[in-house]
């Protein structure tokens, strides 16, 4: 299972944030994006997770393009950017549930409680999201990767608005899912815990 770009580039208006990049990421692997706040960072993320279209190279899964793989790729993904895409007047439960349904997932109701609970979020499940800090509100929105099933995460800035305990905990969730053959690819200022054979850098430059 192998996620590669090859020559790719993005054009924003008249300027080149970044091009003719190639790497590779395997399962069991972390790809940090790293640079400079307007390098293209979140471009490069959302053109991974087909959110935003190729402008020059191309994307392939297992050898074959994403963008002919289509639904077949995404499916396969779980993308988390800054916004954390949850409903305000909802419970933390009851947006997990509808993300879950709005995926082609069909979990029990102790699933959600045990993945809000793992998140720190016991005793807040019930709650209305607009009443919660924005710490909690991300942990709400990153409890879904505990129950997404997809093997490759795109982490837009995974630990904004987390306290220490809960980059911990975010740290965790990662290194699981890395250890057992999934793929994380993300930008952060945080260091995440797995040996450096596990993880590769590629920095962007403006």
């Amino acid at each position: 299972m192998t996620l590669q770009a090859h020559q790719l580039s993005c054009i924003q208006g008249d300027r080149i944030l970044f091009e003719e990049l190639d790497f590779s990421v395997k399962a069991g692997e972390l790809l940090l994006i790293e640079g400079q706040n307007g390098c293209g960072k979140t471009t490069l993320l959302k053109t991974l997770a087909t959110i935003r279209q190729i402008d020059a190279g191309k994307i392939l899964w297992n050898n074959q393009s994403i963008t002919k793989l289509s639904d077949d790729y995404r499916d396969q993904l779980t993308w988390l950017g800054h916004l954390n895409g949850i409903k305000l007047d909802l419970t933390a439960a009851e947006n997990l549930k509808i993300s879950c349904t709005l995926n082609g997932l069909s979990v029990s109701d102790l699933a959600v409680m045990e993945a809000l609970e793992e998140m720190g979020l016991y005793g807040y499940e019930d709650l209305p999201v607009r009443v919660l800090s924005q710490g909690q509100k991300r942990r709400t929105a990153l409890a879904y990767l505990l129950l997404s099933q997809t093997l490759i995460w795109i982490l837009d800035e995974p630990f904004v608005a987390l306290d220490v305990k809960a980059v911990k905990l975010l740290q965790k969730v990662i290194t699981k899912h890395v250890e057992q053959g999934g793929i994380v690819i993300l930008t952060t200022h945080q260091e995440v815990g797995l040996d450096t054979g596990r993880i590769q850098r590629l920095r962007l430059t403006r």
